[in-house]
C-alpha cells in the first residue's frame, strides 16, 4: 500500500510522515487511494526530493533549494521508470578528505559517485554509505574474490553500481595503468643500454653431499676474507655475504644445498651465477652429489668442482674426476671445460686457489648490471624477528637499493627503514650483487620472490594486493597431473621439435644403466629424450621440485615415492609413473615421445604404515608392529613393502590385528600387527604401502 510505503520512507529518513505525504502530493504522486502503490521510480523521486530536508544529511552545494519542487525536469513523469536495479538508492554523501595512502571519493551527487581507480571495498563502502563487508559480499556474488583491503577490479565498478543503485564514475585508471601493469610478472629480462652496464661481483652457491665439507668451506672463506673489526669479534652474517680476495669481490649464498637452490629457481629466481660443487676426495660421487649435479646443469650455470678433504687418508682426486665424466662433467685436466680445485677446508690449503678460479670464471663470463636503474632483485631468506619485525635477506640484481625506497615482493610490500650488510653495519645504498638485510616489510616475504622498487608506497601496496589476488585465482586452477600429461601429449604430437624430459629413479645401478641405454635408442624425427636426473633410490620431494622446475616426468622402476613426495606431486600436478617390468617402462617412454600414450589403469595409494618393531611368533613367522601414518590398511588388500623407498616385496596382507583381535581395517593414527602373505623378511623402519589399481578408459 502506498501509505505504508510513505511511513517506511519517513522512518528511514527520520522525518514526520505528514511531511513525507505532503511532499508526495506536491510532486503529484497518487497516494491517497488505499489500493494504489508507489512505483520504484516514484520512490526514487520522493527520496531525492526529501534528502535535502533531512536533518541527518547535510545539504550539498549542488543540491537544489527546498523551494524547488523538481530538481530534474525529466524524472517528474511518474510513468517513466528509472534505470536503477534496486528500489532504494543510497543517500547523498558529503565528500570526505582523502587519505594520502588510500584512494577515495573525488566527488559525489544524488545517486552518483566518482572514485579513484584502486579504491578498496572498505573505501567504496564509505563512499556509498554501506559497510565494506556488504561490498565484499556483492563482489563475491559477481565472482570476484576481493578482500576489504584489496583494490576493486576495474571491470567490477559497473556491476557494483547496478547492485547498489548508484552511477559510478572511475577516474585515474589510465594514469596508473602503466605503473600497475603486469602485476604477475613472468621471468624478467632487463633491456639496458650497453653504456649503462658495469661489471658486478659473481653470485656463487656452494652445493654437494652431506658431510663433504660445504659448511666448513664457507666458514673458512668467510673468516679469512671478511674485513676485520666486526662487532665484538662476532660476525653477524646473514644468508648471503661478500668476500674480497685480492681486490675481487664475490657474493656467496649460504644456503642448505640443492633443495633451497631449486626452491628459488622454482619461483623463477635465477640468482646464482656460478655453482661450486664440493666432492670429498675420499668418498667420491654420492647420491646428493648426483642431485646437485642435475640441479646445477638444469640451471645452465658454470660449475667449478672443489675436491675437498685432500688431507684425509684414502683421498683420490683422480677417481673423483673419472666419476664426474659419468655425469657429463669433464675436468679441464682430462680435456674438458670444468675447472677442478684440490683443497682442504679443514687446513685452508687450496682455498685461495678456489677463490682465484672463481674470479677467473667470473671474468670470462663478464657479469654486468645497470646500477642507475630502480633496484630489482630477489629475496633469498626471510623471517619474523622479535625486535625488528619482518626482515628479509635480498640480493640486488639490477639498480641501486636505497634507504627509504618503497618495495614490493610478490604479495608483500614495504619501505626500506634500514639496511644491514653481513657484518651488521648499516648501509645507505646497495648496488648490484650486494646482499643486504632489509627491514620495513608489511609481512614476511617468501624466499625466491622477486622484489622491485616502486614510485611510492601506495603503488607498492596496490601491486602487492593485485598479486595476492592473482595468486588466489591461480591456486583455484592448478592443473592436475593428468591434465599436465594430456597437454604434454598434445605438444609432442603437434610440435615439429619436441623434447621429452625425464627423471628416472631405479632400484639398482644395473637397472639405471639399462634404462639410459634403451632410451638413447628411442628416436623420432624432431623428437629427443633428455634424462634430466637419473639415480638409484626412492622418489623424493627433491625429485618433485626438480621436475617442477624442468617440466619433467618422473619414472620409477621398482621404487616408490615417499609420503612427502607423493603429496608434493599431487599439489604441483607432477606426473609420477612407477613400473615393475622394465619393458613396460620403455614402451611407455616410446609412446610418450610420439604422443600416443594413454594409460589403461591408474594406481591409487590407500594408506601406509611404518614398521616400528618386529615380533617372531612360533608357527606364524614375523609379525610387523606398525603405526598407520596415513589412510588405512585392509585385511587381504594389496601392499608393497618398501625399504628406503625401494620395493622389496609386492603381495597382500595375511593377518591384521589390533591387540589380540583380528580386524578387517585399521585407520591412520592407530597401531596394529601385520603379517604379509608368503613373506617374512620384515625389518624395523620398513614401510608397508597399501594400494589398488583402477581401470580407466583410454582417451
Amino acid at each position: 500500500m502506498a501509505k505504508a510505503r510513505i511511513y517506511e520512507i519517513a522512518r528511514d529518513l527520520g522525518l514526520d510522515s505528514k511531511d513525507v505525504l505532503a511532499k508526495a502530493e506536491e510532486l503529484g504522486l497518487a497516494v491517497k487511494t488505499a489500493s494504489s502503490g508507489l512505483e520504484a521510480s516514484d520512490t526514487v523521486l520522493l527520496k531525492a526530493a526529501l534528502v535535502p530536508a533531512s536533518p541527518s544529511e547535510p545539504v550539498k552545494k549542488a543540491a537544489p533549494k527546498p523551494s524547488e519542487p523538481q530538481p530534474d525536469p525529466q524524472p517528474v513523469a511518474a510513468t517513466e521508470p528509472e534505470p536503477q536495479a534496486q528500489p532504494e538508492p543510497p543517500k547523498a554523501i558529503v565528500d570526505a578528505a582523502p587519505e594520502p595512502a588510500e584512494p577515495t571519493v573525488v566527488a559525489s551527487q544524488r545517486g552518483a559517485v566518482t572514485v579513484l581507480m584502486g579504491i578498496t571495498p572498505s573505501g567504496f563502502g564509505d563512499v556509498i554509505g554501506r559497510p565494506g563487508t556488504e561490498v565484499v559480499a556483492a563482489l563475491i556474488q559477481m565472482g570476484e574474490l576481493v578482500g576489504l583491503g584489496t583494490p576493486i577490479p576495474a571491470d567490477a565498478f559497473e556491476l557494483l553500481g547496478d547492485h547498489f543503485s548508484v552511477v559510478v564514475t572511475v577516474e585515474g585508471g589510465e594514469a596508473e595503468e602503466e605503473e600497475t601493469a603486469s602485476l604477475i610478472r613472468p621471468k624478467r629480462t632487463f633491456d639496458d643500454a650497453d653504456t649503462d652496464l658495469v661489471s658486478r661481483p659473481a653470485v656463487v652457491t656452494v652445493m654437494g653431499h652431506v658431510d663433504h665439507g660445504k659448511t666448513t668451506l664457507l666458514d673458512v672463506i668467510r673468516k679469512t676474507s671478511v674485513v676485520e673489526g666486526e662487532h665484538g669479534g662476532i660476525t653477524q652474517h646473514i644468508a648471503a655475504y661478500q668476500v674480497d680476495h685480492d681486490g675481487a669481490q664475490t657474493t656467496f649464498l649460504d644456503t642448505p644445498g640443492h633443495a633451497a637452490f631449486t626452491a628459488l629457481r622454482a619461483r623463477g629466481a635465477n640468482v646464482t651465477d656460478i655453482v661450486v660443487l664440493v666432492v670429498a676426495a675420499d668418498d667420491g660421487i654420492m647420491p646428493q652429489t648426483q642431485e646437485a649435479i642435475s640441479h646445477s646443469k638444469a640451471a645452465n650455470v658454470p660449475i667449478i668442482v672443489a675436491i675437498n678433504k685432500m688431507d684425509t687418508p684414502g683421498a683420490d682426486p683422480h677417481r673423483v674426476r673419472a666419476q664426474l665424466t659419468e655425469y657429463g662433467l669433464i675436468a679441464e685436466s682430462l680435456g674438458g671445460d670444468v675447472p677442478t680445485v684440490e683443497l682442504s677446508a679443514l687446513t685452508g690449503e687450496g682455498v685461495d686457489t678456489l677463490l682465484e678460479v672463481i674470479d677467473l670464471v667470473a671474468q670470462v663470463e663478464d657479469f654486468k648490471a645497470n646500477p642507475k636503474a630502480s633496484a630489482s632483485g630477489t629475496v633469498v631468506e626471510s623471517q619474523l624477528d622479535k625486535g625488528r619485525g619482518p626482515v628479509a635477506t635480498v640480493i640486488v640484481q639490477r639498480g641501486t637499493l636505497r634507504r627509504g625506497d618503497a618495495l614490493v615482493a610478490g604479495p608483500i610490500s614495504g619501505r626500506v627503514r634500514a639496511m644491514l650488510d653481513f657484518n651488521g653495519q648499516e648501509l645507505k645504498s646497495a648496488g648490484p650483487s650486494t646482499p643486504v638485510l632489509v627491514m620495513g616489510w608489511s609481512d614476511v616475504p617468501t624466499a625466491g620472490d622477486a622484489f622491485d622498487v616502486r614510485k611510492n608506497e601506495r603503488i607498492a601496496r596496490q601491486e602487492a594486493a593485485a598479486t595476492l589476488e592473482g595468486m588466489r585465482q591461480a591456486e583455484l586452477v592448478v592443473p592436475t597431473a593428468r591434465e599436465r600429461l594430456t597437454s604434454l601429449l598434445e605438444q609432442l604430437r603437434t610440435a615439429d621439435e619436441a623434447e621429452l624430459r625425464l627423471i628416472v629413479k631405479t632400484d639398482a645401478h644395473g637397472s639405471m644403466e639399462a634404462v639410459r641405454e634403451a632410451t638413447s635408442k628411442i628416436t623420432r624425427d624432431g623428437g629427443t629424450i633428455t634424462i634430466v636426473h637419473g639415480a638409484v633410490g626412492g622418489i623424493t620431494e627433491n625429485d618433485v621440485s626438480l621436475a617442477e622446475v624442468t617440466e619433467a616426468l618422473i619414472f620409477g622402476f621398482n621404487v616408490r615415492p615417499d609420503a612427502q613426495a607423493r603429496k608434493a606431486a599431487e599439489a604441483k600436478g607432477i606426473q609420477i609413473r612407477t613400473y615393475n617390468i622394465i619393458y613396460e617402462l620403455l614402451n611407455d617412454i616410446e609412446a610418450l615421445l610420439v604422443g600416443r600414450l594413454a594409460p589403461d589403469e591408474v594406481e591409487a595409494v590407500l594408506g601406509s604404515a611404518e614398521v616400528r618393531e618386529v615380533f617372531k611368533v612360533p608357527r606364524r613367522g614375523n609379525i610387523a608392529g606398525c603405526y598407520i601414518t596415513e589412510g588405512s590398511l585392509t585385511r587381504g588388500g594389496k601392499v608393497r613393502l618398501l625399504r628406503a623407498g625401494v620395493v622389496i616385496h609386492d603381495g597382500a596382507i595375511g593377518t591384521l590385528r589390533r591387540f589380540k583381535d583380528d580386524v578387517r581395517e585399521v585407520q591412520a593414527g592407530f597401531e596394529c600387527g601385520v603379517s604379509l602373505e608368503g613373506y617374512n623378511d620384515v625389518k624395523e623402519g620398513d614401510v608397508i604401502e597399501a594400494y589398488e589399481v583402477r581401470e580407466v578408459a583410454r582417451s
